[in-house]
Parts: C-alpha cells; sequence; structure tokens
C-alpha cells in the first residue's frame, strides 16, 4: 500500500481507538464483545493493519456515542479506498471504464513523466498492441471481454500527444522493445510507431539499454501527471500518491533514472536493432 493510503488508515485506527476509550470500553476485548466481533478484528483496525467497512463505522460509532463523527468517518475511508484500488474492483465490469477514467487526468496535464521498464506506455501503443495486452489483462483478471471498446479508449489518449502545449517526458527501457504482446509482426508495427513519434516536438523519449549504469533500482512502472498526482501499478492494484513530500521522491527517482537513459539516434539504433530481433523471430 502507498505511504499516503497507510498513515490515513493508521491516523483514522488511532482516532477510532480514542473514542473507544473515551466511552469506557479499557480494552479492545470489551469492545469487541459489545461490537459481537473478534479481538483480533478491533486490534488490527486500530492499528491500521485491516480497512474498516462503512458498515464497521457505523457500529463502532454508536457503541462509543459517536453517531455525529459517522459522515466523516465514512468519507474518510472512502478517500482511503480512492487511494488503494484493486484491479479486480476496477475491471468488474471491464478495461473500457478504466481507460475512460484516465482521459479527464490526460487533458489536464501539461507536464508527463512515464517510465515503463517492460512494456511500451500505452499512449504510445498501436491498436494491435494495446489488443494484445487487454487480452492479458481479461485472462489474468476474469472480466468481461471488453478488449475493442478499452483498446479504443486508450488509443483515444492519443490526441494529446498532437495538441496544446504539453511536454512528454517518457522514459522505457530496452527490454520493453522486446516483451512479445502477439507476435513479431505486432511487435514490429509497435517499433514502427515509436519511430514516427520520436518526431514529435514536444515528446522526449529515452530508452535505458540493459547494460546500462543505473543510479537508482528500476521499481515499478509509474506515470507522474505535472506534480500532483503519480499513478503506480502493481499485479492486486492501483494506487493514487498526491502527498508532495511522496511526489518528490518520485520526481526524484525519475531524475536518476533520466541518467541512465540515451536519446536520439541512439534510441533509433536500439529500435532497429530490436526490429531486426522480431524480423528474425518471424522467419523460424
Amino acid at each position: 500500500m502507498s505511504n499516503q493510503a497507510q498513515e490515513a488508515r493508521e491516523a483514522l485506527g488511532a482516532r477510532l481507538r480514542n473514542f473507544r476509550k473515551d466511552a469506557g470500553f479499557a480494552s479492545g476485548r470489551a469492545f469487541a464483545l459489545a461490537a459481537g466481533w473478534a479481538e483480533s478484528k478491533v486490534s488490527r483496525i486500530e492499528n491500521g493493519k485491516q480497512n474498516a467497512s462503512e458498515r464497521d463505522i457505523r457500529i463502532w460509532c454508536s457503541k462509543t456515542q459517536r453517531d455525529d463523527q459517522v459522515d466523516d468517518l465514512v468519507a474518510t475511508i472512502r478517500h482511503i479506498d480512492e487511494l488503494w484500488l484493486e484491479w479486480r474492483r476496477q475491471l468488474e465490469d471491464g478495461a473500457e471504464k478504466r481507460q475512460q477514467a484516465a482521459i479527464p487526468v490526460y487533458s489536464k496535464t501539461r507536464v508527463f513523466r512515464i517510465w515503463h521498464p517492460t512494456l511500451v506506455w500505452g499512449t504510445l501503443q498501436t491498436s494491435a498492441y494495446a489488443a494484445e495486452t487487454f487480452k492479458l489483462v481479461r485472462d489474468f483478471y476474469d472480466i468481461p471481454d471488453d478488449i475493442d471498446a478499452a483498446t479504443a479508449k486508450r488509443l483515444e489518449r492519443q490526441q494529446y500527444l498532437y495538441q496544446g502545449d504539453r511536454i512528454f517526458n517518457v522514459l522505457l527501457a530496452e527490454q520493453a522493445l522486446y516483451t512479445n504482446f502477439g507476435g513479431s509482426e505486432v511487435m514490429k508495427g509497435q517499433l514502427d510507431r515509436i519511430l514516427s513519434v520520436m518526431r514529435l516536438p514536444r515528446l522526449s523519449l529515452g530508452i535505458i539499454p540493459r547494460s546500462a549504469t543505473m543510479h537508482i533500482w528500476p521499481g515499478n512502472s509509474f506515470s507522474m501527471f505535472d506534480d500532483k498526482l503519480v499513478l503506480v501499478e502493481t499485479y492486486s492494484a492501483e494506487f493514487s500518491v498526491t502527498q508532495p513530500r511522496e511526489i518528490e521522491l518520485y520526481l526524484k527517482a525519475f531524475s536518476l533514472l533520466q541518467r541512465s537513459a540515451i536519446y536520439g539516434r541512439a534510441v533509433r539504433d536500439l529500435i532497429f536493432a530490436a526490429i531486426q530481433h522480431h524480423d528474425r523471430k518471424s522467419e523460424v
């Protein structure tokens, strides 16, 4: 979980603990008996180890005579949920809805900082490449098949490459040129696409060669939107970073990653080498 989400959960737990003590419940065991819960549940909520549900909040406030605090506490747990969103929940109706949700964020952002160590950033993807990634998402999370709609929404973001005065700072690791989605023809089409968009004046594309000296460990992929929001993806969830001191860490990480990157002609040479690799694979 992001530090910000965990800190918010721990602060909520401390607040609930004070409610319990002020109401005369000297121990978590006594409160658990009154609420009809296991003692471990009270301990885990108070120590920020377990999410409290909205129903838990209403019971807690009822037992501690703090019903006037319900609305504020429910708003708090909903905010914590927003900081850490499980993919299964985000994608329960398919992938299109999540792709649509990204568009307003893109429309408001002026400076993008993108790091992907293993695949091509979504906004630079071809439709064929994007569709192949969504097939994996569909199968992994066992969600409805809306691949065509999700792909269309992802490609809709590409309009921002050509509009306004936005600046795109994109870093990929060399592995992204080789991670095979859909076979050689799909990969060659994707690499051709990268060569094409590299000419855009407001796109800075760097690639970190596999032999580059690193100044920070590669870590998870992340997307920065101005200095206001960072989205980080894991297999289980996506979390949002909005706290200024955490955003500063991602700015520092991005700067250190940039020190290992190459640009311009050197990037084209790496891409041409990757195209030749996929050519050879298609001949086998």
